[in-house]
Formats: structure tokens, sequence, C-alpha cells
């Protein structure tokens, strides 16, 4: 045994990986079972972020390590440390996903590819052509930006894509994004939700069938919930809750609606184990198929 693989995120001991990651390693044969967390807080400086990557790519028994909360915060202030990013990365503008190769620091965003997986096990693949409904993203972070990227490729693509966040900021950058990558004119549409009524309009004009996500991070790193109290679900709407740990304001809102509203109600923990097992198999040069994805999420039920 040899080595050891980070974890950057801003509470990384509650985490159920801390438990999975010797289970897996396993399971996988990795050449370490030790898994470090490395706490940032929420704001961190750019030069935290610089001081931590430095740090990794540094370290010989550093393997490489996935990022949460951090993903483009640390895209921004240390990009250019890296010898490679994917195209994910660079047109996403954040890291989920840091390794190390043949003395090269690699960068990828492999977001995109966990929001699709996660989403094919419980969205029908011809949902939104066969109901006409829409999709509505909470945040326009990196899990906003992730799965927006997502819905845009798929072959089943919504008629629209609402995102709505309280910072115009992140919005301009998610727009950018998309202008980067082609994705067609009035796909998207962009809601700066400065206000509770701002939501609650949102909703008010989702069709039924909606697919309606939290990726705003409320819940988790920070209590709290981007949808008001008092607000309705689009009826047979599923919903989804990035997060399957924290206060999670949000999925208890949805829960509490679910018979009435006739919702399919999902939560974070399918989204953690796909996350999870794509990074440790970059890292690590693990080939992932459906039957190993299996035996790890088996094994993984038992922390959770």
């Amino acid at each position: 045994m040899s080595g050891y693989m980070g974890f950057v995120g801003v509470s990384t001991a509650q985490s159920s990986i801390m438990n999975v990651f010797p289970i897996w390693a396993e399971i996988l044969g990795l050449p370490t079972r030790t898994l470090i967390g490395h706490d940032l807080p929420v704001d961190a400086t750019p030069q935290e972020y610089r001081r931590l990557v430095e740090a990794i790519r540094d370290d010989p028994d550093h393997r490489g390590a996935l990022v949460t909360t951090h993903k483009m915060g640390l895209y921004a202030a240390a990009s250019d440390l890296f010898d490679s990013l994917d195209e994910f990365s660079t047109l996403c503008g954040e890291i989920s996903s840091i390794s190390k190769h043949d003395g090269r620091l690699i960068g990828h965003a492999k977001d995109p590819i966990t929001a699709g997986l996660a989403l094919g096990e419980f969205l029908p693949a011809d949902h939104f052509g066969r109901t006409r409904a829409h999709a509505v993203c909470l945040g326009a972070g990196g899990a906003g930006t992730a799965l927006t990227w997502n819905l845009a490729e798929r072959d089943d693509a919504p008629e629209l894509i609402v995102v709505t966040d309280t910072s115009r900021e992140r919005l301009d950058h998610l727009r950018g994004v998309h202008e980067r990558r082609g994705t067609p004119g009035g796909l998207i549409r962009y809601v700066l939700a400065a206000n509770p009524a701002d939501t609650r309009d949102v909703f008010a004009a989702a069709p039924q069938g909606s697919l309606i996500v939290n990726a705003s991070g409320l819940g988790k790193d920070r209590p709290g919930s981007p949808v008001p109290d008092g607000t309705w679900f689009p009826e047979q709407s599923y919903v989804w809750e990035f997060n399957y740990r924290g206060t999670l304001e949000f999925l208890g809102q949805a829960r509490a609606q679910e018979t009435a509203s006739d919702l399919v109600v999902v939560d974070g923990w399918r989204y953690f184990i796909h996350g999870w097992s794509q990074v440790i198999a970059e890292v690590f040069g693990v080939r992932l198929t459906e039957e190993l994805v299996a035996r790890l999420s088996e094994a993984a039920l038992a922390s959770r």
C-alpha cells in the first residue's frame, strides 16, 4: 500500500465516502486505502486554492483528488498550474477531478458525465419529447453548469431549460459557457432570483412533468432552500435534490408534496456514487463497468 487520495470540500469528515473509500479500494484493488480531506471555506481565497493545488502536485504520495464545492473557484484561481485540462473543464470553467499521470497534473470536469449517469437512472429517455415538459435548474454554479450541459446534449432535450440564481455573475458565466459550446439560442432562459416571487413565478410557469433540480448547494454547505416556503411544485414533476446529506430543506419540501402533487422525488445518493466512482477511476486508471458500479453501490449502502 502506498500514497493517498484527497477530497477537496467544505466539511469532508461528514461525507459517507470517508467510510466507503476503504471498502471500494479493496473491491477495486487500489494501491491505497487512505482518503484525506482538504477542507476549505466556501469563500476560499485564490491563494488558498493555489497552495492546495501546489501541495497536491508536489507531494509524490498524493495520488489525486475529487473536488466538490470548490470546482469553479479552484479553476479560476489555479487552472494555470495544470499541464492538461479536458474540454468540459475549459469550457465550463471548473475542475472536479485532479489526477497525476507520468509527472503531469491533469484536471477534468466529470460532473456532466455524472449528471447524465444519475439522471438516466430515474428519468425516462423519451420523457421531454413525450411530455413537452421543461427543466428548471435552481443554481448556476458548477452543478448547474454540468446539468444544463448534459440536458442540452440529450437526444431528448427539453424545449426549455430555466436556470435561476441569486448571482448575476454566475448566470452570466453560465450563459458564456453555453455560448462557447454552441447551445441553440432560446433553449436556456437565465433568471435572476432577486426575491422569492421570482422563483414562484418560474414554478408556476413550468408544465406538469417538469424536471426540478436543486443545484444551488443550499441544504448541504449552507442551510436553506432556493424554493420559498409555500411554493407548489408542478404536478407529476421529477424533483431531484443533488445532495444526500445536510439539512436538505429542499428535499423536505418536495417530500411534503410528494403524494398530493404526484411527484417523483430523488435525492443525491446515486449522484454521489457515480461522481466518486468516475473520479477514482480517473485517478487510479480503473475501467468501470455497469457490474463494477453495481458492486460499489451495494457496498456503499451499508455506510449510508
